[in-house]
């Protein structure tokens, strides 16, 4: 039946998702507008977004379902495959750097940026990415005021060193793949190493305060091992930041983001 609903799982922060055809249900928060608003404009400019489809009669997100398997589910991602994530990431942040939100994101952000310069996706990871006939991000509630280098770092870190246990010299190629793909310049090549260290750090001391705190979901998922893996990762990026330094200084030619 085409109004059946089918629960979605997978997402860690948002509960009560489900696939009723061809379409996805999400709660409907304060934010909805101006997210569907960024969606839209990004997807004006040319880039594969879910498309927006309204609210139905339950007061819920209607967005596009998108057939695929999530990257974080499939085969690891090769090295040209890694590139063209890179380009997709930053073909985002391009088209939202010409965005002009009519509706303002109020909600905190759960990991700000030290500066804002443009609304972004926040959560460009593998957990989000649709890989299939169509590759595109999925789950665009994070949105909000970041900058280039804050997302960029999250992302780089989430597809190419996220496994603790990987090989340093593979991780560094996968990283200067990813980050030759984006077309990244020299000044941020420079400063990425250091931010992700910074960016890592930040997600493990999220889960770990909440925890603390009881603030959920982001204390259960602490307690669940997202702690100990974020823990892990961030000990990874820092030790091993003058390699990454290293592989980003021959990661392509110098091409300005603007």
């Amino acid at each position: 039946m085409d109004d059946q609903e089918i629960p979605l799982e997978g997402g860690n922060a948002t509960d009560g998702v489900v696939r009723i055809g061809a379409t996805v249900r999400k709660p409907w928060t304060a934010n909805s507008p101006a997210v569907f608003e960024f969606m839209n404009a990004v997807r004006n400019a040319g880039v594969d977004v879910p498309a927006t489809l309204g609210r139905d009669g339950q007061g819920r997100q209607i967005i596009e379902f998108v057939p695929g398997c999530l990257a974080m589910n499939g085969p690891l991602l090769t090295l040209p495959e890694l590139m063209r994530v890179g380009a997709l990431v930053r073909s985002i942040h391009d088209a939202a750097a010409l965005f002009m939100p009519r509706e303002p994101i109020i909600a905190a952000m759960l990991l700000p940026a030290p500066e804002e310069e443009l609304i972004c996706h926040n959560d460009l990871a593998p957990w989000n990415l649709m890989v299939g006939d169509r590759w595109l991000f999925i789950d665009w509630d994070a949105a909000g005021p970041s900058t280039r280098l804050w997302d960029l770092a999250y992302a780089a870190q989430a597809f190419t060193l996220n496994d603790p246990t990987q090989n340093v010299e593979l991780a560094s190629l996968r990283l200067a793949a990813f980050v030759r793909g984006y077309r990244a310049d020299n000044d941020l090549r420079e400063r990425l190493p250091a931010t992700m260290t910074r960016r890592t750090q930040a997600m493990y001391d999220l889960l770990a305060t909440a925890h603390l705190s009881g603030s959920e979901p982001w204390g259960t998922m602490y307690a669940q091992g997202h702690g100990d893996h974020w823990r892990a990762a961030a000990k990874y990026v820092k030790r091993n930041q003058n390699l990454w330094a290293e592989a980003l200084s021959f990661a392509g030619e110098a091409i300005s983001p603007h």
